[in-house]
């Protein structure tokens, strides 16, 4: 099994963030046995999906393999090189901050690449930076390489939010109607807050376009700091905001030359998702892979029979690749 370390992180960043979040952090690294600290190895990222956390990517019972286990198993496998692997703390009140600054929630984009990263080149001897999520962390990883080619080498995007209006727009009237019912963005929050039970279909459609438009199309004027992309009376869309949020939509993304040259540097560049994708992520998927053919952008394209939810055996998949994308000389 991979050996767990943890680097506490008391961030400068982070501090005042609006949401009221914690600024100190753990960043937590899997290690594999028997490897010292000074052995220059690759670093993968794994980066937490909406609403998940470090606890869940480590978590492990009899019907589910938490990540120590897996990556132990596949490295004595011999299917996974030596690799450290680096799973940050970007919990937010919203549920997570798609790796990206924001007024709402604050400058997570900053303080992956300004604080964890060093923190964690200070303590490891690292060669080079894979990113890797599921969901909303696959989104991360692949605008994270697009905006940061000096940082990052490979990506393993597993069903990544993209094609907003098909990912999104399904959930914005079931969203106004959650906040009629609570009386507006502050008050459903504050309902939310309290909540024994967050998990549900009660909170899930509106507690999540929030949280995106709270990293999309933040606003220091607007409750809670961020703009809607609709007008809660009517639903209907606020063009203005809404084209704020299709600007981080990596479909819209790879349609720029500067990302695109981001994505044909890395080493790799690896898409998967289920198809019968609950949050039609499939189809965002084959847009994205349609665009990147077209521009010449060497990728791994793979559809698989299942929906959005409890994939993490892709992982299977994945991890071997990236690692030895990033090991090779």
């Amino acid at each position: 099994m991979f050996e767990l370390r943890t680097l506490a992180v008391q961030s400068r960043l982070l501090e005042g963030n609006r949401a009221g979040d914690p600024v100190r952090r753990d960043l937590l690294v899997l290690v594999p046995p028997e490897v010292p600290d000074d052995r220059p190895l690759p670093a993968v990222w794994l980066l937490p999906a909406h609403g998940g956390s470090q606890g869940g990517l480590l978590a492990n019972d009899p019907w589910r393999e938490g990540m120590a286990q897996r990556a132990g198993r596949l490295y004595r496998a011999g299917q996974l090189p030596p690799v450290r692997l680096v799973l940050p703390d970007l919990f937010t009140r919203f549920g997570g901050c798609q790796c990206l600054d924001s007024e709402a929630t604050g400058p997570y984009e900053r303080h992956l690449w300004e604080e964890l990263r060093p923190l964690l080149e200070s303590r490891f001897a690292t060669t080079r930076h894979g990113l890797e999520g599921h969901s909303s962390g696959g989104f991360g990883a692949l605008v994270q390489a697009m905006r940061h080619p000096e940082h990052v080498a490979a990506v393993a995007c597993h069903a990544g939010d993209m094609l907003f209006e098909l990912a999104y727009l399904p959930d914005f009237p079931r969203a106004a109607t959650a906040l009629r019912r609570e009386g507006g963005v502050e008050r459903l929050l504050a309902a939310f807050d309290a909540a024994a039970k967050k998990q549900d279909g009660r909170w899930l459609s509106a507690i999540n376009v929030l949280a995106m438009a709270a990293c999309y199309s933040p606003d220091a004027s607007a409750p809670a700091g961020l703009a809607l992309p609709f007008d809660p009376e009517t639903c209907e869309l606020v063009s203005e905001v809404w084209s704020r949020w299709l600007a981080h939509d990596p479909v819209r993304m790879v349609e720029v030359e500067s990302h695109r040259e981001a994505l044909r540097g890395l080493r790799l560049l690896f898409l998967d998702v289920g198809s019968r994708d609950e949050w039609n992520l499939q189809w965002g998927a084959r847009a994205l892979a349609r665009r990147l053919r077209a521009a010449g952008v060497a990728h791994t394209f793979e559809e698989f029979d299942d929906g959005h939810t409890g994939t993490a055996y892709r992982f299977d998949r994945s991890l071997p690749l990236i690692a030895e994308a990033l090991s090779k000389e």
